[in-house]
Parts: structure tokens; C-alpha cells; sequence
């Protein structure tokens, strides 16, 4: 597990590398961001950004979108896994958020929680990238660079995330999430990581790290 000095020395290395990092999913508004989060689950992001390329052109509200329908909707994300319970937890969820919030996203997690197909990560990467509240999405690449590393060992998603609250710095709180996801992603990868281009190898506690040469 790493000390304190090390968390603080792994951040500002992955801020030094990225100090801007940007979510990979395509969003115009909240709204169109929770969609998109909502159908990345199980899929990935760059079969998301096709499918909402032309779906958000006219369905960018939740109006717009229970107009559009459950039917059109689907011929929209038919790409992507498991696109028909996805169509009706948004029409619903676009529902819920005409007749509780006037058709606004709430910046709340729990309320957001409240949502079809909207689960704590979902929530979190809403509040964070929309909202700008400091919250850590736990996915899969995190959950690995975290238990892999030292940084936050966790045996479930909740567990790293409450861990990350207590020991990230608060000036790296904000970005913490999107650059442990991009490290997961590009480089700190689950067959193989790319140890030798890691900008955190030095600091890094995994005792399979792949030769360095040089």
C-alpha cells in the first residue's frame, strides 16, 4: 500500500503527464452526458459516440427524447449491448426527470441513483464531469490500477471509492478519477501492462511489472 508521500508523488506525475484530462464520452449537455454514461455500461465508449452521433441531433432533452419514442430509440443504440432494456430505462428515466425535476438533471447523487439504469458510478461521473463535485467513478480499469498499484487496495468498487475519498490530495480530487481511468485504459492494461512508458513505475507496488528496457 502506498504512503502518503508516494499518493502525492502518483498524482502529480499523472497531472504533470495530463493536467486536462477529458472524458472520451461525447456529451452537448448534463442530460446527453447521463445518457451516454447509461448506455456505456457493458460497451465501450467509442461504440457509444456512434450511436448517439445521431441520436443526440434530435433527441438532446429529455422532451425530445420520450418524443422520439422507445422504438426510434432503439434503432439509434441497436449497436450497442443490450440496447433494449437500455432504451426503456432512458425513455423512463427522461420521464422521471420531466415530473420531479422539470426536466433538469439533479445534482444530487442519491437522486440521481433514484434513475433507471443509473447505478453509483453512473452518478459519479455525472456529478464530476457536469457538476464539478471532486467524485471518483469506480470502473473496471480503476479497480485494477488501484489494487494493482498500492494505491487504494479494495475488494469491491465501494471499497476502493471510499478509499480514494480519504487519501487522494484535494487539489487532484477533481481529475483523480479521469486519469486513473486513462492510465487503466492505455497503459496500466489487464493482460499486459506498459510498464516501461508508466510515468508512475518508480512508485508503482506490482510485483508482475513487465521489463523496462533501457
Amino acid at each position: 500500500m502506498l504512503k502518503k508521500d508516494q499518493i502525492e508523488a502518483f498524482f502529480a506525475r499523472l497531472a504533470a503527464a495530463n493536467p486536462e484530462p477529458k472524458a472520451e464520452l461525447n456529451y452537448i449537455n448534463p442530460y446527453t452526458l447521463l445518457v451516454a454514461v447509461a448506455l456505456s455500461a457493458q460497451a465501450t465508449d467509442v461504440s457509444v459516440n456512434k450511436a448517439t452521433e445521431p441520436l443526440f441531433k434530435v433527441a438532446d432533452t429529455p422532451e425530445k427524447m420520450v418524443k422520439l419514442g422507445e422504438a426510434k430509440l432503439k434503432g439509434y443504440i441497436k449497436t450497442i449491448g443490450l440496447f433494449n432494456t437500455k432504451a426503456k430505462n432512458v425513455i423512463r428515466l427522461s420521464e422521471m426527470l420531466i415530473e420531479k425535476y422539470g426536466g433538469k438533471v439533479p445534482e444530487d447523487r442519491d437522486a440521481l441513483q433514484e434513475l433507471p439504469g443509473v447505478g453509483r458510478k453512473t452518478a459519479n461521473v455525472v456529478l464530476n464531469i457536469a457538476f464539478g463535485h471532486p467524485t471518483i467513478a469506480v470502473d473496471t480499469h480503476l479497480f485494477r490500477v488501484c489494487n494493482r498499484t498500492g494505491l487504494a487496495p479494495g475488494k469491491t468498487p465501494l471499497a476502493v471509492e471510499l478509499a480514494l475519498e480519504k487519501k487522494v490530495p484535494v487539489k487532484y480530487r477533481r481529475h483523480a478519477h479521469h486519469w486513473l481511468i486513462l492510465h487503466g485504459r492505455y497503459i496500466c492494461k489487464a493482460r499486459k501492462p506498459d510498464c516501461s512508458i508508466c510515468v508512475v513505475r518508480e512508485i508503482c507496488q506490482f510485483k508482475g511489472k513487465t521489463l523496462i528496457e533501457g
